[in-house]
């Protein structure tokens, strides 16, 4: 079975940038004609970007690239582990960098942040634990909250391969239609009503709480699974129908999102809801391109994909975790030393690229071995097998 693409190192990192680059030159500010952000603000140098709005404001539609590429590589995960060799994989993916990312965070709040420390300590707790914090708690950085969408998504997964009888096409055809749905009811309240409207208000405030549950982002996971199958076989007919309805379903999430911004933001009031789904549309379309492609060259032998790439990959996580806090810091300290605004973010995000080389090069490394070390004197560990072990998760083949 052929699954790898090389592509989605490349375009996680950018996704993850463009997410960078939507805090720190848009909601830095902009957050102001919504509501109080995260602790990040305790940090904040009082800079603005305005004049940036129109090419950095729809960033955050990185976090639904992550998703497809997510559901894609965790298809492909499960296509080839047993449910202990994928859970134990999962943690040793998630918890060194969280552990890492939210340390540093968490010590440059107490080091540079204006609130008081005690308010720091239970979200610092629940990040160490990756445990969602609820719906009136706080984050300790506000990014955190896609880390509940994918383990929600991962436990999803491992329940499924536990079963021996969910394969990865059933848990996307629940998805697809599970999230659909939900979608499908924000789209129509959205057309009947506007942002001071009760149940308007009610849809965007449990967003964030309704991804852990997969309501709004199933789609995108369900996307990416599809999009593995494709990587494998041809989709049949059914199959081609679920892409389509969850592109939809994806393009109505994105569409519903960035019309409150753009109705509740004065500086982007004149940008079309249209600018993120097209970007996304596009890394969609490049993921799907590279699956036909690696389709078509079944059995022949791929080129080794250059190391760099894999690198930029493994960066993508702890620059995800740390450019928020952290990097608001960062510009902070560079404005007070007296670089321009415009300077400081590209400077920060910059440095922030090699420290996480460096975390993910070394310190991710140690703190893996050292885990598993741990987990080692509580029980035998998984073994390693020959892949594709587990044919009930893997797709099914085409109908002759």
């Amino acid at each position: 079975m052929k699954s790898h693409l090389p592509l989605l190192d490349p375009l996680r990192f950018a996704a993850a940038f463009g997410v960078a680059v939507f805090h720190q030159m848009f909601w830095s500010w902009a957050w102001t004609s919504i509501g109080v952000p995260g602790f990040e603000r305790t940090v904040a140098a009082d800079v603005l970007y305005p004049s940036a709005a129109p090419f950095t404001w729809f960033g955050w539609v990185g976090v639904e690239i992550f998703f497809v590429i997510s559901g894609f590589v965790i298809a492909n995960s499960a296509s080839q582990s047993s449910p202990g060799e994928f859970l134990l994989g999962r943690a040793l993916r998630l918890y060194p960098a969280v552990w890492v990312c939210a340390t540093a965070t968490f010590l440059v709040l107490l080091l540079f942040g204006s609130g008081p420390a005690s308010e720091f300590i239970l979200p610092y707790i629940h990040a160490m634990l990756m445990v969602p914090k609820g719906v009136t708690g706080q984050w300790l950085d506000e990014v955190y909250w896609t880390l509940a969408a994918e383990t929600a998504f991962y436990g999803l997964v491992f329940c499924a391969m536990l079963t021996k009888k969910v394969t990865l096409r059933h848990l996307a055809f629940g998805l697809t239609i599970y999230s659909a749905i939900f979608n499908a009811v924000a789209l129509l309240v959205l057309s009947c009503t506007t942002p001071s409207d009760l149940p308007y208000l009610v849809i965007l405030m449990f967003r964030v709480p309704c991804a852990a549950f997969l309501l709004t982002h199933g789609c995108f996971f369900a996307l990416g699974i599809w999009l593995f199958i494709s990587a494998n076989r041809e989709l049949t007919t059914l199959e081609q129908i679920a892409v389509a309805i969850t592109c939809l379903s994806g393009a109505a999430e994105i569409y519903f999102f960035a019309s409150f911004f753009l109705t509740s933001i004065p500086a982007i009031a004149d940008q079309s809801a249209l600018v993120p789904i097209m970007v996304w549309a596009a890394a969609v379309f490049l993921i799907a391109r590279a699956a036909k492609r690696t389709r078509h060259s079944a059995g022949v032998a791929s080129p080794e994909a250059p190391a760099y790439l894999r690198t930029l990959g493994l960066i993508t996580y702890p620059l995800y975790l740390t450019h928020n806090v952290i990097g608001t810091a960062i510009i902070r300290a560079l404005v007070d030393a007296g670089v321009d605004a415009t300077s400081a973010v590209w400077i920060a995000l910059g440095l922030l690229v090699l420290v996480c080389w460096f975390i993910c090069a070394q310190i991710e490394p140690a703190v893996r071995g050292a885990l598993m070390q741990a987990l080692s004197h509580f029980g035998k560990l998984p073994e390693t097998r020959p892949a594709l072990r587990r044919p009930t998760l893997a797709p099914p083949p085409p109908p002759p």
